[in-house]
């Protein structure tokens, strides 16, 4: 049990050490080519014909000021790791081979969900940062994520065998085919809900906590390359997050969100059935602050097509809490506290099951 519990730390902290040793140097080229928006704010939204006011007063300056692409830390520390890893493992066995985490069963998906995610939000980004007029439009986001969760989800029901999902104290629930429709739902629900990273700690914080959440289920359900995997991407998501603590020295943006829920979104599963768990049914407990942001900001989409106006002041509902006065770091901590608890709660439920 130790040495396996070994197997998992180690490559969050290798993670975490690599992620602060390439900060410097990012940011150093963030800084040099000002990779940051060439206007601040979010203009006209979806069903908002007067712009966002609130949220532009909010954090109009910093967006113009402060780099994005951040994202590069956290994936770069991962695949490094994990690459690092699988090649001392090959030059020496005896030593590092069970350090290795990256195989056919458990992680490849994982990994491919990462770089997918990692290029795609990296096109967004540079868009982003050297025109006026944005990145990817949405409906081209929206297209690669539904495009790798259908086949993602094939990989699962075709290659795995899996077309079940666990719910707790109940067993498996048998979808069929089904199933690839279901996992693409969850997919771009949860790449919803990447618009958490608005407030300086917040999403780095709140991914580095669900990744260690589920690393912990799939350690528990002897799944241990999955957990290394998640551990390290934890690992390097905490080192991001100290460089993106108030004041951020770059944000996360699209190449990170995007990379994270993809992540996130084939950990749960490969958590769930295949490893006899529940890791879908308790994503929206582990993950509860970002299940609270795509619900707030579908019921203010609803509010104001059906009553004409707002529900909340801004959405998603941090941006509300930081509207009413709330400091930013009180809305960071507070959600930091939020989603520790849930995360214990989700791994209780995923253990009892």
């Amino acid at each position: 049990m130790i040495f396996d519990a070994a197997r998992v730390l180690i490559p969050f902290v290798l993670a975490f050490c690599i992620g602060i040793a390439l900060a410097p140097m990012l940011a150093h080229y963030l800084y040099t080519f000002k990779a940051w928006k060439k206007k601040g704010g979010k203009g006209k939204g979806m069903g908002d014909d007067n712009g966002t006011p609130i949220f532009d007063s909010l954090h109009k300056e910093r967006e113009v000021s402060t780099p994005r692409m951040g994202g590069i830390l956290v994936w770069t520390a991962t695949l490094v790791t994990a690459l690092g890893l699988m090649l001392l493992g090959a030059l020496f066995p005896t030593l590092f081979g069970v350090l290795d985490f990256v195989n056919r069963s458990q992680t490849w998906l994982p990994l491919t969900a990462l770089i997918v995610g990692a290029a795609v939000g990296l096109v967004d980004d540079i868009l982003e940062v050297s025109r006026s007029n944005g990145g990817l439009s949405l409906p081209w986001r929206l297209g690669a994520v539904a495009l790798f969760g259908a086949f993602a989800g094939w990989w699962f029901y075709a290659k795995l065998g899996v077309s079940s999902i666990g719910i707790p104290f109940f067993g498996a629930l048998p979808l069929g085919p089904f199933f690839i429709a279901f996992f693409v739902l969850v997919v771009i629900a949860i790449y919803a809900s990447g618009v958490i990273d608005g407030i300086d700690g917040l999403a780095g914080g709140i991914f580095a906590i669900i990744f260690m959440a589920y690393a912990g289920i799939a350690f528990a359900q002897s799944q241990l390359a999955l957990a290394a995997f998640a551990a390290a991407l934890s690992g390097g998501t905490f080192a991001f997050l100290w460089f993106n603590v108030p004041p951020a020295r770059f944000y996360l943006s699209e190449t990170g969100s995007m990379a994270l829920t993809l992540a996130l979104a084939v950990v749960a599963f490969s958590a769930d059935t295949l490893g006899d768990g529940v890791g879908v049914s308790v994503l929206p407990i582990i993950a509860l602050p970002l299940t609270v942001t795509v619900a707030t900001n579908l019921l203010q989409v609803f509010w104001k097509k059906v009553f004409k106006k707002k529900l909340f002041k801004v959405a998603p509902i941090h941006h509300h809490f930081e509207a009413i006065g709330w400091p930013p770091y009180k809305v960071t901590m507070r959600y930091w506290i939020i989603t520790i608890i849930a995360g214990v709660f989700g791994i209780a439920i995923a253990l009892l099951k």
